[in-house]
């Protein structure tokens, strides 16, 4: 953990630090990543196959690919109360807020009293993956096919990484079918993303990838754009939060700790405040809260990347977040909301001490999926229109069509494309 105060010598040279480029942009894992799409890409389930052993420590074949409906159904009959809440109680808060973003078709007329408009349909086959890891993310399966669900997408696919007896957590799966999976395939990694962009024998290819994952999922993702859209570059947890002296320093320290438990390594948080007293007692309660966490050793090897910042004023606070542009922006000051108006990249917004990003992260309504690594600068945060394509209508009448003709034989003249003027004029030739 670094600490850096605005009045220290050598302050700006050290934020740059802070500010520098995450695992997303590792050129090594670029190239590994590329190996894995090059194989999948010539071998097909056989590169599957290989990298599932080799990763997962999973002995699989072709056939057991694919997660069967029987292992579907009986993750469902297993699934206990508790969990059966948690899930309808996430979802229909998903659902909901998917329902507001979920963006219509429309029409108007244009100076020439043409008809012009636009129209969204879902994209019929859509790819999602849901990292395993270390932790069942049972939560991001209602956070990505809930919002494919909602959009009304036919067929949605979802891979994930199995267990070195080729399972897949229960839960995991229960919440998967639950939110709306069609089909669900074992495999997980950048060959997952390699699998849904190129399709195999057993996976079909897919329209567009959606979904977080670490630097080698993320890497794959944006390597095989233009074969394949994506939705952002969602990769390890990030959370800044922007504090002044009305912050309480126990639940700051608890904030900071619940998004560098996920596992990777690569998870950075900041507390950027005006105040160096809950910066001290903010560290006292780290070292105090950790032992106590069933994840204290993904915790402390994440710790490096946590940074306590002390800054002149919230305005230079709300500077910085925006430089960072992190994934999670938590708000604990006087007039949040206010203070919230200037931060412009952050992936999403919590106000105040009551909304701890875990809220987000679960059962809030909008998706958590969301960019890190500075992508935050030019991605949102996952939203159901993504999963929508936009089509532009035109519909001219003869009438429309007359009125539009000068313009037309203008620019056709200007470009020397004669054959563009001549396809207009044409219309109203005997």
């Amino acid at each position: 953990m670094r600490i850096l105060q605005f009045n220290n010598p050598g302050f700006e040279r050290a934020l740059k630090e802070a500010l520098a480029a995450s695992s997303l942009f590792d050129p090594a894992v670029e190239e590994r990543a590329k190996t894995i799409l090059d194989a999948v890409r010539a071998r097909g389930d056989d590169a599957l196959i290989e990298f599932t052993a080799r990763f997962d420590g999973a002995k699989l074949d072709a056939s057991q690919l694919a997660v069967t409906q029987a292992e579907m159904m009986n993750a469902s009959l297993v699934a206990d109360t508790s969990l059966r809440a948690a899930v309808a109680e996430a979802d229909r808060n998903i659902a909901s807020f998917a329902r507001k973003s979920r963006r219509r078709g429309w029409q108007s007329t244009n100076s020439h009293g043409a008809k012009v408009g636009e129209k969204f349909d879902p994209f019929q086959r859509v790819g999602i993956y849901i990292p395993g890891g270390t932790a069942p993310l049972v939560s991001t399966a209602l956070m990505t096919v809930v919002l494919a669900r909602e959009a009304g997408c036919p067929e949605i696919v979802v891979c994930t990484p199995c267990g070195k007896d080729g399972s897949i957590n229960p839960s995991l799966l229960f919440a998967a079918r639950a939110a709306g999976a069609t089909e669900i395939y074992r495999v997980g990694g950048a060959q997952a993303i390699a699998a849904m962009a190129y399709g195999t024998p057993t996976i079909r290819k897919v329209q567009k990838i959606f979904g977080p994952g670490n630097a080698y999922v993320v890497a794959a993702k944006r390597l095989v754009v233009g074969h394949v859209a994506i939705d952002l570059l969602p990769g390890p947890s990030e959370l800044l939060v922007l504090a002044d002296d009305t912050a309480n320093a126990r639940l700051v320290a608890a904030d900071l700790l619940a998004q560098l438990e996920h596992g990777s390594g690569h998870e950075r948080v900041w507390l950027v405040t005006t105040s160096l007293n809950l910066i001290r007692s903010v560290q006292k309660q780290l070292a105090r809260q950790i032992p106590s966490l069933s994840r204290r050793e993904y915790i402390k090897r994440a710790l490096e990347n946590a940074w306590l910042i002390q800054v002149r004023g919230i305005q230079d606070g709300v500077d910085l977040a925006n430089r960072l542009a992190p994934e999670h922006c938590e708000v604990v000051t006087r007039n949040p909301r206010k203070v919230s108006e200037g931060i412009r990249t952050a992936g999403a917004i919590l106000l105040g001490k009551c909304s701890p990003t875990v809220l987000g992260d679960y059962v809030a309504g909008p998706s958590h999926t969301l960019p890190t690594g500075g992508a935050g600068a030019s991605f949102p945060g996952l939203t159901v229109d993504q999963f929508q394509r936009r089509t532009s209508v035109v519909e001219y009448s003869a009438p429309a069509l007359k009125k539009a003709l000068r313009a037309v034989r203008t620019f056709a003249t200007v470009e020397g494309l004669t054959a563009h003027g001549r396809s207009a004029e044409m219309r109203f030739e005997r």
